[in-house]
């Protein structure tokens, strides 16, 4: 048996790929195995020297299937493979299984190339690297697998997002099944069945921490600030709950000073939270650009929580001023993550004498003070309003009466 593996790949400008696998047995007319169609980047943390930076690509119109270590599977000695190759040196890879009912891509691989200094510039490590993650991709039996929304695979420190994907593996034909199980990012909520998401199980308010990350060239990041996050997840029991969770001034902390980034790293044994701030050199300015959590949810159907946002632009300053803000400020992270902060005053990149520099208050702190004031200025408009009434009144008063 001749197994010929073969390539229909065409890009549209929002670069979404489109592909399938083929199994020839000794004739011309390939019946297809796999068939994918998919936008995707790639989210990438690495080490540059002292500092850690994030490389973002995406899929790009060169991909193609890599032959050698693409396969149909065969009975009982492998599962379907599907390798996509691009760039020099990046390998992603897609192994598929099923069951009577259903089929999934089990595994997700993706090999990256440090050595490639147009995405990982100044890189303290060269040449290829392999992460991989399952992931919840699966669909019924003869179903094509359907999902507009994103689809974030997390491996370690990078984060794969597909989106308006349609993928299929054993094809009873060479074409897409008409009948779809769409991801449950796309399904709209229920008006009646189950109920609905539990309320946040919160905690108290969580305390102030105080933060001093230094460098070799003295310290670059002041902080001090209340942290509390907001997870959404299912639990074992195929509820959807949100659950609050404090980081207390217990919790070890340690960062690292770049010239372009600035790192703050605070954890214990169950979870590691990662805040990155980035600044504008054209307009001076600093702000929290990453974050990025791993955390141990026991009671969650994937116990292994994480989730990054790297294009974010928050507490934001001048670089030498400090950012400042007593209202609670909402940091919507992800889907499944918002980061909520009190009491903030934090200050990056450039600090002098381990002291904050000018504050620059939150447009939420100035919002509250306009509060008062417009109900100050609304009093005083109406005691003068009552004031000119009770003078006008009193003056028509003795008017009506003559001297004799």
């Amino acid at each position: 048996m001749i197994h010929i593996l073969s390539l229909s790949l065409s890009l549209s400008l929002s670069l979404s790929l489109s592909l399938s696998l083929s199994l020839s047995p000794g004739n011309n007319n390939g019946t297809a195995c796999i068939m994918a169609s998919f936008s995707a980047s790639f989210l990438t943390t690495y080490d540059a020297g002292h500092v850690s930076k994030v490389s973002n690509m995406t899929l790009p119109a060169s991909a193609e299937v890599l032959k050698n270590s693409s396969s149909c599977g065969e009975k009982n000695a492998s599962e379907p493979t599907l390798a996509i190759t691009f760039g020099e040196g990046y390998l992603l890879k897609l192994t598929f299984t099923k069951n009577t009912t259903r089929y999934s891509v089990q595994h997700m691989y993706f090999t990256y190339n440090l050595s490639d200094t147009q995405f990982f510039p100044n890189a303290s490590s060269k040449g290829p690297d392999t992460v991989d993650s399952t992931t919840d991709i699966k669909a019924d039996i003869n179903k094509t697998y359907r999902c507009v929304s994103d689809i974030r695979v997390y491996m370690k420190n990078v984060t794969i997002v597909l989106w308006d994907a349609t993928i299929q593996a054993y094809l009873p034909s060479s074409n897409f099944s008409k009948e779809e199980t769409r991801c449950p990012q796309d399904q709209p909520s229920p008006t009646t069945g189950p109920p609905s998401p539990s309320p946040p199980l919160v905690p108290t308010n969580p305390s102030v921490s105080k933060y001093n990350v230094t460098g070799d060239n003295g310290t670059c990041l002041l902080a001090s600030m209340a942290l509390q996050l907001n997870i959404t997840y299912m639990k074992k029991d195929n509820t959807t709950v949100t659950r609050a969770f404090n980081i207390n001034p217990s919790d070890k902390y340690s960062g690292t000073c770049g010239a372009q980034l600035v790192t703050l790293k605070v954890g214990n044994k169950s979870r590691v939270l990662e805040l990155q701030f980035g600044m504008n050199a054209t307009s001076s300015l600093f702000f929290l650009q990453g974050v990025q959590l791993n955390m141990t949810l026991p009671d969650a159907i994937e116990p292994t929580f994480s989730t990054s946002n790297y294009s974010l632009k928050a507490l934001q300053a001048s670089v030498g001023n400090s950012y400042k803000c007593n209202s609670e400020e909402h940091i919507f992270v992800s889907k499944a993550l918002a980061l909520n902060v009190f009491s903030v005053q934090v200050q990056a990149f450039r600090v002098e004498s381990d002291r904050f520099g000018s504050v620059e208050e939150c447009v939420q702190d100035g919002n509250n003070m306009l509060i008062p004031i417009a109900v100050g200025g609304a009093l005083a408009g109406l005691v003068l309003i009552v004031l000119i009434a009770y003078l006008i009144g009193r003056k028509r008063s003795h008017a009506g009466y003559q001297t004799i």
